[in-house]
């Protein structure tokens, strides 16, 4: 039994049980790894978070029995690809989606960020992938499709939408001839909706089975004291079905994401942003801006997406790296920075009016990922060794797991199950062959 009150009038109480045993890693993603009804965990076989390009399996465990399932395998894997990893479900359907690097790659063409796209499997029919994004690199280049490397994908609370981290392998290329061109990471979003992209005997491109666009407005070169950015990344959807806008309507579907700015004396300031989502986004922004870009120029965003800056701080985003979190209602949404002692603490902001909220006052430092839970009641992490659950509403804080040393720490985020009884987390388990990052799981008792 693991729980221990920081505070006497709050108390959790955690059983804890390792799922997975074997010599190879087991490596969750940051959100999303529980199925809908909460028994199986998805996760891939990387021992550590840069080793994707070397990934050939995505696996199940199940929450009760501890069964182990494959649900992909890689097909001519090797050190430079293709590769797999990220895995996230759907909260609707039994449906994975994960990063797949491109087919051909080899030492000439290894996994990178511009060479990889979003796959799909549904849990009843493993090793069968539904290639989710098209990719098209050759032009003259197809609307819905992208051509470059989509990442970290999440789904959105309906499971319709799915947002992602993007690099276009274009802009990449150019950018190796022309200094005054940059490769931007970005943030997209996919959509229902078939694309049919020309097969190539070079297996660059694929058909997809989502439209897929560029949401989030970059720039080569921001202007200093502006809201103007040149990165936008590690994003989260707002609410389980979005948020009240300040006005009183409701914004049904909308995105925060993390984006580099530069202050007044042109120093990096990492703020929250936020993107207002249409209903469909399939028309451009502009007619000189194509969705689906151009040789010299990337992907435009579409019409009716409302770019915002939310926070104004001193310090911006500062700690671990880490995705944006919403609370269900949308009411929060969950960052990292320094206290005045130099923590890196939890904070909140609202969506709807910008006002900033801490909702940790350890003295140690938050030192990864964290999720709220379903209720968006409390909040998860790692820090100190172990995870802890703060209370929003109070700030009032347990430490649900020992402290480990510094070798066999918690790695990553604790995941929520849907039902917010369980909490799954990655730490390193010392075997004869070395160390391995395993599964474990808490179950509220």
């Amino acid at each position: 039994m693991l729980g221990m009150a920081c505070q006497d009038n709050f108390m959790m109480k955690f059983t804890e049980k390792q799922l997975t045993f074997s010599a190879e890693g087991h490596t969750i993603h940051n959100t999303q790894v529980f199925s809908k009804d909460g028994q199986w965990i998805v996760y891939d076989t990387r021992n550590d978070d840069t080793q994707i390009g070397s990934t050939s399996s995505i696996e199940l465990v199940h929450t009760k029995t501890g069964e182990r399932r494959v649900l992909y395998r890689t097909n001519h894997q090797s050190t430079y690809g293709p590769g797999v990893g990220a895995a996230t479900f759907s909260p609707v359907a039994d449906t994975v989606i994960f990063i797949h690097g491109i087919r051909n790659a080899d030492i000439s063409q290894p996994y990178s960020a511009t060479r990889r796209t979003g796959v799909a499997i549904a849990i009843d029919h493993p090793l069968k992938p539904i290639f989710m994004d098209a990719r098209d690199i050759m032009p003259p280049f197809t609307k819905g499709a992208l051509r470059g490397g989509t990442h970290a994908h999440s789904w959105s609370g309906d499971g319709q939408w799915i947002s992602f981290t993007y690099n276009d392998y274009i802009m990449e290329q150019l950018a190796k001839k022309d200094s005054s061109v940059r490769d931007l990471r970005t943030v997209g979003v996919m959509v229902p909706g078939t694309v049919q992209v020309e097969a190539d005997t070079a297996d660059e491109n694929n058909s997809g089975q989502r439209f897929s666009a560029i949401v989030a407005k970059v720039v080569d070169h921001p202007e200093p004291g502006t809201d103007e950015i040149d990165k936008a990344y590690d994003e989260g959807w707002i609410g389980g079905r979005g948020y009240l806008r300040k006005d009183g309507s409701w914004q049904h579907r909308a995105i925060a994401f993390q984006g580099d700015t530069r202050n007044t004396k042109n120093k990096l300031v990492t703020e929250v942003f936020v993107l207002d989502l249409p209903d469909d986004i399939y028309e451009p922004a502009s007619v000189d801006e194509p969705l689906e870009g151009t040789i010299d120029q990337r992907p435009g965003v579409p019409k009716g997406i409302i770019q915002r800056r939310l926070t104004h701080t001193e310090k911006g985003i500062i700690g671990p790296r880490h995705w944006l979190r919403s609370t269900t209602d949308g009411k929060l949404i969950a960052f990292l920075t320094e206290d005045k002692q130099g923590f890196v603490q939890l904070y909140s902001v609202s969506p709807q009016n910008g006002e900033i909220k801490v909702l940790t006052h350890n003295h140690f430092s938050v030192t990864g990922p964290f999720n709220f839970s379903p209720d968006g009641q409390y909040i998860a992490y790692p820090g100190d060794g172990s995870i802890w659950v703060t209370k929003v509403a109070s700030g009032e804080t347990v430490r649900i797991t020992e402290k480990f040393a510094e070798n066999d720490k918690p790695i990553g985020a604790p995941v929520w199950s849907p039902n917010g009884k369980m909490i799954a987390y990655n730490r390193y388990v010392e075997q004869r062959e070395g160390l391995f990052l395993q599964v474990f799981l808490l179950t509220l008792v």
